[in-house]
């Protein structure tokens, strides 16, 4: 038996954490779901073991659930089981079906567990890599109100939306992303190339250089001297950067701080609030409850300052306030939103009112997206000039002095 650590929420939805003994991972996630535990993770503790290990150094290589496979599982089995197919012949349709070998694994096991008398929300718990305890909560609640198959048609539109929202912002920022590192690369080769050529070429004009000259010099020469000590400090600031992110503090510090980009910090912020209205409105309409769905709206927001912000709205509701209250006091949610949940609650449609909420700003996203490369553009374009300006002004005022002195002589 091993060491596990895992992180899970309990029935009040609040975070719990421990290490428990296991044969395997879905042992301890069986161990926590019979205590009225969802886990979020469970990770083996066996120290530097588990560098050397060859299982895990062989995990690295094979092939991993990714998104799209669990898209396509929650659509197809939501047609079988709407079909009139039973759960377990589903599964072995589907199972026999996947072309990802990671996902037919993942598949197989959830129908054993079936087979051995679990539920199905504790059979995918036992996969909390693959799926996530927004997915494990909604189909806990299918499974309590009967409307399994509705509730994979819902996990399916939430996750389209999802996916069609990564791409959406990947496609944006593909072009300011190259033209920036074609930038870095040009000032690169630059300096440590084409400068001292030039420098060669100064140094024979026997008359004092243009500041703009000297300054250029001055950092080629820096470059060229300190190359190998630039590489590695900014390999170590990435690797810093990086773990710094990694740690809980970090990373909230720094998703805060991304708010507050020019550009980006509005389509993240409206990214969030639409991911929210979608996620909250999909779990009030299919009967959880209210804490229980802030919670999983937490866990969709992709970001954590964000999600913080939203538990502290679960820890309101819970102390007896509206979740119009809870909203104003997070400080978070723009006018326009807060008057939407104000409607919603005095009406008693509190999930169509923000599911309006999540179209509307996702329209706004889109919106925001299609229109970054024209946002971004004249910023790389003054960027750009400012370069060529500086040198231009540095290489070829010397040649232009040179050539005034020749014709005064």
């Amino acid at each position: 038996m091993a060491n596990f650590a895992y992180k899970g929420r309990d029935a009040a939805g609040k975070l719990v954490e421990g290490v428990l003994d296991g044969i395997s991972a879905g042992n301890v996630a069986d161990l926590l779901l019979g205590r009225g535990i969802t886990p979020l993770s469970i990770q083996e503790t066996r120290g530097g073991a588990k560098l050397v290990d060859l299982g895990v150094n062989l995990s690295l290589f094979k092939l991993k659930v990714e998104h799209v496979d669990i898209l396509l599982f929650s659509r197809q089995i939501h047609t079988l089981l709407k079909a009139g197919v039973p759960i377990m012949r589903a599964l072995g349709g589907l199972q026999e079906s996947a072309t990802n070998p990671a996902m037919k694994a993942v598949i197989g096991d959830v129908k054993e567990s079936l087979e051995a008398g679990r539920e199905l929300s504790v059979s995918l718990a036992r996969h909390p890599k693959v799926f996530g305890s927004f997915y494990i909560s909604m189909v806990r609640v299918g499974e309590a109100t009967g409307l399994l198959d509705e509730i994979f048609l819902r996990l399916f539109d939430h996750m389209e939306f999802e996916r069609y929202m990564r791409e959406q912002v990947k496609a944006a920022l593909r072009y300011p992303m190259f033209v920036v590192m074609a930038m870095a690369a040009a000032i690169v080769v630059v300096n440590l190339f084409v400068i001292p050529a030039f420098a060669k070429v100064f140094q024979g004009f026997g008359a004092e250089l243009p500041l703009m000259t000297r300054i250029l010099l001055g950092f080629s020469n820096f470059m060229v001297a300190w190359w190998p000590a630039m590489l590695v400090g900014l390999v170590a600031a990435v690797f810093a950067f990086r773990a710094w992110v990694a740690t809980t503090g970090g990373r909230m510090q720094w998703e805060a701080l991304t708010l507050r980009f020019p550009i980006a910090g509005k389509i993240i912020s409206k990214a969030a609030m639409a991911r929210f209205s979608r996620s909250f409105a999909l779990s009030m309409r299919s009967g959880v409850p209210v804490m229980q769905a802030l919670t999983n709206a937490a866990q969709t927001v992709d970001n954590s300052y964000i999600a913080a912000k939203i538990e502290g709205m679960r820890d309101t509701v819970e102390r007896g306030e509206s979740v119009l209250r809870a909203a104003i006091s997070s400080h978070f949610f723009t006018p326009v939103v807060l008057q939407m949940i104000s409607v919603g609650e005095e009406s008693g449609a509190l999930d169509d009112m923000l599911d309006e909420v999540g179209q509307m700003y996702q329209r706004e996203v889109e919106y925001e997206l299609k229109t970054l490369g024209q946002q971004i553009e004249p910023i790389l374009i003054v960027c750009l000039g400012v370069l060529v300006l500086v040198l231009a002004l540095g290489i070829f005022l010397p040649m232009w002095d040179l050539g005034k002195v020749a014709v005064k002589r």
